[in-house]
């Protein structure tokens, strides 16, 4: 009788996450190039941990009656015109900021028809044949235009379920022949528009904490500009993944441009809160870097945007005072908002400082102020 052989189980195949990560950048085809493949089930490089996953179903909308969960909506109608009007807006805006870090804004300024347009450009660049758009996939930060998927492909613990456009503004803003032609015209449009609306802003939120209208611009807050615009697909299995992770912003404030599908979410009082989109509408919220230098006065608020089957969803993100173009310039509390009662909270940075760390962490669910924080 022949004495029976060890039967070995094949050993498990070894999940290599730098190898699939390398090999789905180096497609250059992005979240679409999956869709356009016909992808049904999530790859594993963008299935996100369950403790990221566990309260996607738990949310409040921000309609409800409840007074802590009414989105703050603001019409800036009359702000040049009527002191009382601006006077009401002012404190408005700083309570909005203060107790949300976020808010809407109505009577901007900005024509629909160049809201919707801009939406449109973000749309044709992403759904035109993805031989243009490889032309474009770059992870060279000093590019004038850049396409690509996930900034924080290689750091973050999960990738998200999008893909990404970014262009510098301010202060070394592209060659109109650097931009692609399918959207040029109109970015170049909206981002001269942004630029007004946020100096516009900037000058509400100093008055909001008491300055002269003119102390956040003097402390270089709208010198640069950024926007980056986001194109999410419909994904075959939203509950495994995310369209953005929480995270703040590595800026000053942000101007928002979303489209009507919805799926961002803010968190307020321990809860997350969606913000339901506003025909017309832009939302604003608060940055880590004037939570910094207000000292924690104005808050800088997580938010995420969830995965849908449905889509793509598009959104324009304008950030002030993220780092595109290097500058001395020490951001630390103001000092004119400091004092024994409220000394400061944070050690001195700059903007390049700030947002070099920002982008080598990625995003881990974890704010980049803890390590500024004294």
């Amino acid at each position: 009788m022949v004495a029976s052989e060890e039967i070995q189980a094949p050993a498990a195949t070894k999940y290599d996450r730098r190898a699939e990560l390398q090999a789905f950048d180096d497609t250059k085809a992005g979240v679409k190039g999956l869709v356009d493949a016909g992808v049904t089930e999530l790859p594993r490089i963008f299935i996100h941990p369950p403790e990221s996953l566990k309260d996607i179903t738990t949310t409040t909308t921000s309609t409800e009656s409840t007074h802590s969960s009414t989105f703050p909506v603001i019409d800036l109608d009359g702000i040049d015109t009527d002191p009382r009007i601006r006077e009401k807006i002012v404190d408005e805006v700083g309570k909005a900021a203060e107790s949300w870090g976020f808010f809407q804004v109505i009577n901007h300024g900005i024509e629909a028809r160049i809201l919707e347009e801009m939406l449109d450009g973000i749309r044709r660049f992403n759904e035109q044949e993805t031989a243009i758009k490889k032309q474009y996939y770059s992870r060279d930060l000093t590019a004038a235009f850049k396409f690509n998927s996930n900034f924080d492909l290689f750091s973050s613990p999960a990738a998200n379920w999008r893909d990404s456009i970014f262009i510098p503004v301010a202060p070394n803003p592209p060659k109109p022949e650097e931009l692609p032609l399918v959207c040029r015209e109109i970015m170049l449009e909206y981002s001269k528009q942004v630029m007004e609306l946020g100096k516009t802003l900037l000058k509400l939120l100093s008055e909001g904490l008491g300055l002269s209208p003119n102390r956040l611009m003097e402390m270089e807050c709208a010198d640069s500009l950024a926007l980056i615009s986001h194109y999410y697909p419909a994904c075959p299995e939203p509950d495994k993944t995310l369209g953005t992770t929480r995270h703040s912003d590595n800026d000053f404030v942000s101007v928002l441009l979303q489209d009507n599908l919805g799926g961002l979410q803010v968190v307020h009082d321990d809860r997350w809160v969606d913000v339901v989109p506003i025909p017309g509408a832009l939302v604003i919220n608060i940055g880590d870097l004037l939570q910094l230098v207000t000292n924690d006065k104005y808050k800088s608020v997580e938010h995420r945007v969830l995965a849908s089957n449905t889509g793509p969803r598009i959104s324009v993100a304008s950030f002030f005072g993220r780092d595109s173009g290097p500058s001395p310039k020490v951001l630390a509390p103001i000092e004119e908002m400091l004092s024994e009662e409220n000394p400061p909270k944070y050690r001195p940075t700059t903007a390049k400082e700030y947002t070099d760390f920002f982008r080598a962490k990625g995003l881990d669910g974890t704010s980049a102020l803890l390590h500024f924080r004294l």
